[in-house]
């Protein structure tokens, strides 16, 4: 049983093909790597998978099922941007809880057996010192650790991480990654991580699923990260470097996947501090 099952898929924005007719399988506990070039549709795809954006064609299924608004078998984490403003003063614990019962933001009321699932999203994530601690007194990658904690609100069977390596230093893009290794080893749930670079993830994915030109292919890195495979999905010529373990995907001279990234995807709305349209997805 697939985690995820695109068939046939096809979506159009504002007049423009985003996907056209894909097709491709996320197997149960697989660790996916998603990249793809400016505005390929990595965005648009997690959210057709959460049943937020409608299909021109084909079909989209979450662990055999149809997907729908509200799938509870999914856990998703929106791009985070900016400094949250007015959110500052508020704990670790405040923001996790926040979503807890997909409340959206705003503090609901817990009760016990609530309360036991959000000190073990924290534990999971290793951010239980991070709970009394207020949001402007953390760094970006302990906010991106509270964020995941809300994701795994509800225990899903599936992960959608949208660049969550954005903005972040090295040695936090390794924690995080290394986090969410641990996750799909310990939780044996399937996980789709979007990232403008390959280098972070290599060692860490099972496999890689690369957008562009409307397509999307899913196979081995060797596979997929070759010059004719980018080629296509890029619409231009590509050369494939590798270096020791790190992989550079060249348009001439300019590397695309370090160039400026600019996260304008079509159609896909992002909020500060992991803010998003709440249907019943989880944050």
């Amino acid at each position: 049983m697939s985690a995820l099952s695109f068939d046939q898929v096809s979506i159009q924005l504002g007049g423009r093909t985003i996907l056209a007719s894909v097709s491709f399988a996320v197997e149960n506990g697989e660790f996916i790597g998603m990249l793809g070039a400016n505005g390929a549709g990595k965005t648009t795809l997690m959210r057709a998978a959460l049943g937020l954006v409608p299909l021109k064609g084909g079909a989209i299924s979450v662990l055999s099922r149809p997907t729908s608004r509200g799938n509870g078998a999914i856990g998703y984490m929106p791009q985070a941007r900016g400094n949250l403003p007015g959110l500052r003063r508020l704990t670790g614990y405040d923001i996790v809880a926040s979503a807890a019962g997909g409340a959206g933001w705003g503090l609901p009321r817990l009760d016990a057996a609530m309360r036991r699932e959000i000190d073990w999203a924290l534990e999971a994530v290793d951010a239980r010192d991070l709970a009394r601690r207020s949001l402007g007194e953390l760094s970006g990658g302990e906010r991106q650790r509270l964020l995941l904690s809300q994701a795994l609100l509800g225990r899903p069977r599936l992960l959608l991480l949208d660049e969550p390596l954005i903005s972040l230093d090295p040695g936090h893009q390794k924690s995080v990654v290394e986090i969410v290794r641990r996750l799909r080893e310990e939780l044996k749930i399937a996980i789709i991580f979007s990232a403008h670079e390959l280098n972070p993830l290599i060692h860490a994915i099972d496999r890689v699923l690369y957008l562009g030109a409307g397509n999307a292919v899913l196979g081995a890195v060797d596979e997929v990260i070759t010059g004719p495979v980018l080629s296509r999905l890029y619409g231009t010529d590509i050369e494939v470097v590798r270096i020791n373990d790190r992989v550079f995907v060249m348009a001439g001279d300019v590397d695309v996947e370090r160039d400026a990234h600019r996260h304008d995807e079509e159609g896909g709305h992002h909020h500060a501090g992991g803010q998003h349209d709440h249907d019943g997805a989880h944050v």
